[in-house]
């Protein structure tokens, strides 16, 4: 347990004064506030709702920009662009150290495999509920803005559906950040799995579900594949609207935590394996 709590420790010290790490957080903030609040507000300032915000209408617009509203609207972009985001983050933390030689020296003059492995997949952890909780107080922040400067309520979402919101975030961008974590360690080295990760996120997840709404046999696997997992949680936040890239309503949210749940145990299970396991030439 020292060792683990000494590699989360220097971990979290490596990711903080890594310039990639804060450009993929801040990126995520920066997409989040444009897509769910400024093309919005631009949307319902200019009078074309219709054609900018999926055709909801004015009010209804105004209603998801307020702070109520906010446990629902800030997940809608995780479970595609958000997720891709943090696969990344996930598959640089890893795969890096391949690039760089430092698990090498860090296997040979540091703690177990496990424990110096541990320390990242913790570390992660507590990025992702940090990212999570920033986006969600700044989301509130943005959204109380919109209300005070249109004279609407300022009233806060309940503490059960705040907290709802955060375990969805948290869910899914944790899912997608231990997958690139696991690819960056498959791959050993950051380039190729940075690269297979937003493939199958991106590309040939949905390029599966398509095939299988003319192929009946193969949607078992595609009605729980990661990306689906994640976009039914998405989507079971939601309140109005549709269209959000990456939302779903395949599966429902008990059945979107299990399927989440087991691939998450799977890739830091394989992580940790593969690792321990294999030797780093």
């Amino acid at each position: 347990m020292k060792d683990l709590i000494a590699s989360t420790r220097a971990e979290a010290l490596r990711l903080r004064k890594w310039p990639a790490f804060w450009i993929i957080l801040g990126t995520w903030i920066l997409l989040n506030l444009t897509f769910s609040y400024l093309f919005n507000y631009l949307a319902y300032t200019s009078g074309e709702s219709g054609r900018m915000s999926n055709g909801l209408p004015k009010d209804q617009l105004l209603q998801q920009m307020l702070p109520a509203a906010v446990p629902g609207v800030f997940t809608q972009g995780m479970a595609m662009f958000g997720g891709a985001l943090m696969l990344v983050l996930g598959a640089l933390a890893t795969g890096s150290g391949y690039g760089w030689g430092t698990w090498k020296t860090v296997f040979t003059q540091g703690p177990s495999r496990i424990a110096a492995v541990g320390g990242v997949v913790v570390s992660l952890v507590v990025v992702v509920v940090g990212l999570v909780l920033t986006a969600f107080v700044v989301d509130i922040g943005v959204a109380s803005v919109i209300g005070l400067s249109q004279s609407q309520s300022l009233a806060l979402p309940t503490v059960h559906q705040s907290a709802l919101g955060i375990l969805t975030g948290t869910a899914i961008l944790g899912m997608w950040t231990l997958a690139g974590a696991l690819i960056g360690v498959i791959a050993r080295g950051p380039a190729l799995a940075v690269g297979l990760g937003l493939v199958w996120v991106l590309v040939v997840e949905n390029l599966l579900r398509g095939v299988a709404a003319i192929f009946e046999p193969i949607k078992v696997l595609t009605d729980h594949l990661p990306g689906t997992a994640a976009g039914s949680m998405a989507g079971a936040m939601r309140t109005v609207g549709a269209g959000t890239p990456g939302v779903l309503d395949i599966l429902s949210r008990t059945e979107a935590v299990v399927v989440l749940a087991i691939y998450i145990a799977l890739f830091v299970a394989g992580t940790l394996l593969l690792m321990r396991r294999r030797d780093l030439v």
